[in-house]
């Protein structure tokens, strides 16, 4: 049978998701629980590799069992050998010919600012820092060009592997909670680096580094040398995985911060 799990984590404990000798990363991780789960190896396919230091309040992953488990199990009983930086929030039985990376539809990801004139330590490593004053309104008109399908090479990261850098973006929501301003980007599919590529550039507009034109003429130029220097890891989270209505399984799960509205 194939399972799939809804993952929660605190990036900064970990070299990124996927696995990688001698270092710590969250694929090894849920692996070496599910072996003692199990008592078999277990090779796991997630939805979207993340990087070192970014976190994930849902990302999904699915595998083949070799044992038959309730499906509640797998959230307990799996959860019992993994560290506290690392949860099973849900388990579902899916299709065989599911796949958590090539069956999703469209994935969304977060990205926390705090805009204070001095860091917080105690959001240190969960969210982004700007010190100066940061216009939200100018960083949501600047991102309106956004919205649809784009070229975004001037978005990408230089050792990106993937074969086009053509992409969809349905959404992007800015909105400022207090001493935080959330951006929340919703889309088929997204570059290596671009949502934090993204966020520099619109940091720059917000500051007045920059303006809205720049930041339209940066997406135009499909050109990643014009652009921001890519922000901050620590802010970024994988929020949502959107799948066919069929298979019935969770497609979102709010970060920490609360994302208004």
């Amino acid at each position: 049978m194939r399972v799939a799990l809804g993952l929660s984590y605190d990036g900064s404990a970990f070299c990124g998701w996927q696995t990688q000798p001698q270092v710590p990363n969250v694929q090894d991780t849920l692996e070496s629980a599910l072996k003692r789960f199990t008592t078999f190896d277990i090779s796991t396919i997630c939805a979207g590799r993340t990087d070192t230091g970014v976190h994930a309040t849902h990302q999904v992953v699915d595998f083949e069992s070799p044992v038959d488990r309730p499906i509640a199990s797998w959230v307990r009983g799996v959860n019992t050998f993994l560290p506290p930086q690392v949860s099973v929030r849900w388990a579902r039985f899916v299709p065989e010919d599911f796949s958590s990376r090539f069956s999703a539809r469209e994935r969304t990801y977060e990205y926390w600012l705090l805009n204070d004139p001095v860091r917080d330590p105690l959001t240190e490593n969960r969210v982004g820092w700007v010190f100066r004053p940061c216009d939200e309104s100018l960083m949501r008109e600047a991102a309106r060009c956004l919205i649809g399908e784009h070229d975004f090479t001037s978005f990408r990261a230089s050792e990106c592997q993937a074969k086009s850098p053509i992409r969809t973006i349905h959404e992007v929501t800015i909105r400022r909670c207090g001493r935080f301003i959330g951006i929340r980007l919703r889309a088929n599919a997204f570059l290596h680096h671009m949502v934090r590529n993204i966020v520099g550039s619109l940091v720059y507009v917000g500051t007045g580094r920059e303006t809205v034109r720049w930041f339209e003429e940066v997406l135009e130029a499909k050109n990643r040398t014009v652009a921001a220097p890519t922000f901050a890891a620590a802010g970024l989270y994988l929020a949502g995985v959107q799948y066919p209505e069929e298979l019935q399984l969770p497609n979102y799960s709010p970060t920490p911060w609360n994302f208004p509205g």
